[in-house]
């Protein structure tokens, strides 16, 4: 499956390739704006559980994040225990990471949980825990909170589960939003 992605607050466009090889779904990425140009692939197990994130930044930034069965985590290869507890990874320039929980989790409607993620920011590469709530609100809705600040949005999703509009970020309309770089 492919997915193309528009960036409303920060221009830029991002094509997905989504696939299912046998245990594993993998999406491999480009991301492009005026600023930077990623590439991506984020390996799942066939639950939905994260494990590993290959990053590329075409000024030479590279990041590698591994989350062990035993819910161990390495970021270029160093053990990270702060990320304990983390099941997903968030990766700021992208809503293709929104529907790791989303699938994961499977929630009913009117259930709200909260998880903790890998949060990777973009452009430093940083990777820090970020507490979050998921709350499904609709059959494709879903509230986004994050715990550590006021930010929060609501969602819509496909029947797949990945992001269809994420207000104000992400659209997968490209007569919405700001003008588009080339990619």
């Amino acid at each position: 499956m492919n997915y193309t992605w528009y960036g409303i607050e920060t221009p830029s466009i991002e094509k997905l390739h989504f696939t299912a090889e046998g245990e594993t779904l993998r999406a491999l990425s480009t991301w492009v704006n005026e600023n930077g140009h990623y590439d991506y692939e984020v390996t799942l197990d066939r639950r939905w559980i994260f494990r590993e994130l290959r990053l590329h930044r075409h000024d030479d930034g590279q990041l590698e994040i591994r989350r062990h069965r035993d819910g161990t985590w390495n970021v270029n290869q160093v053990l990270r225990p702060d990320l304990q507890g983390a099941v997903d990874v968030d990766l700021a320039l992208s809503p293709f990471t929104n529907t790791l929980p989303v699938r994961r989790l499977d929630l009913p409607l009117g259930v709200r949980t909260e998880i903790i993620t890998a949060y990777v920011a973009v452009p430093s590469l940083q990777v820090t825990p970020d507490p979050q709530a998921y709350t499904r609100t609709a059959a494709n809705l879903y509230l986004y909170e994050s715990l550590d600040s006021d930010f929060s949005r609501q969602i819509t999703v496909d029947a797949d589960g990945f992001v269809i509009d994420y207000p104000g970020l992400y659209t997968r309309d490209p007569a919405a939003g700001t003008p588009r770089p080339n990619a």
